[in-house]
């Protein structure tokens, strides 16, 4: 039986004539990226400062999320379609991430992109969470986000984590990667600034879109950082 499988594959561009290729590239790959054959929903990302958990660009680092029908076919285009081609000769380093969900609610432009699967009972996963910010209350959402990111930083479980989004301020995608759900679970459940703020977006409507989803781990190609992310984790 095939699953879906979700690609994320991110792109690291420290020279200035390569970032400002990325940076057109954002509206410039569109076309390209709509004619992949078999390329499901997909979403061409910046990044914020730091570990992304800012609403100031990055123009360092550039993000495609993708959804392909099986794994082989993912791979297969990844490594083959010319625009992840051309992404892959500018950039000084990439790395994609293979993923299966297991969970998935809410929608991301008017849709749930993802096609879930039973999630297996122990192992590696990895979180999703998307949302359109009202302009109204952005910098109250914004003011909160330092003291999640610290803590996100301090915990010695995550294993990757990175935020993303289409659009600076308003479109924000928070990416990570836990050794199993009770680390990550530990960490939702926390009481401090997580808590807080999860509970200041419930009670005031913060978001008009939300979505959030879980995956299960597949495998990975390129380096980031110098290595694989993954190394380490007993994938399924």
């Amino acid at each position: 039986m095939m699953n879906q499988t979700t690609t994320i594959s991110f792109f690291r561009f420290p020279r200035w004539r390569d970032r400002a290729w990325a940076l057109t590239m954002m509206g410039g790959a569109r076309l390209a990226m709509s004619r992949v054959p078999d390329l499901g929903f997909w979403k061409l990302c910046g990044s914020g400062t730091g570990e992304g958990f800012t609403p100031v660009p990055n123009t360092e680092v550039y993000a495609i999320l993708c959804t392909w029908p099986d794994e082989a076919t993912a791979r297969t285009s990844i490594a083959e379609t010319r625009i992840f081609q051309r992404y892959r000769a500018r950039a000084a380093e990439h790395w994609t991430i293979y993923l299966c969900p297991t969970s998935a609610r809410g929608a991301w432009s008017g849709q749930n992109p993802f096609s879930p699967v039973s999630e297996p009972a122990s192992g590696p996963l990895a979180a999703l969470t998307r949302a359109t910010v009202k302009p109204r209350v952005a910098a109250k959402f914004w003011n909160r986000v330092p003291d999640i990111s610290a803590m996100i930083g301090s915990d010695p479980n995550v294993v990757f984590k990175i935020g993303i989004g289409e659009v600076p301020m308003l479109h924000q995608v928070t990416f990570s990667i836990w050794p199993g759900a009770q680390e990550m679970a530990q960490f939702a459940r926390h009481n401090g600034p997580h808590a807080e703020a999860i509970k200041a977006v419930r009670d005031g409507a913060w978001f008009r879109e939300e979505l959030y989803a879980r995956f299960t781990i597949l495998g990975d190609s390129g380096t980031w950082g110098g290595t694989s992310p993954l190394e380490g984790l007993q994938l399924q």
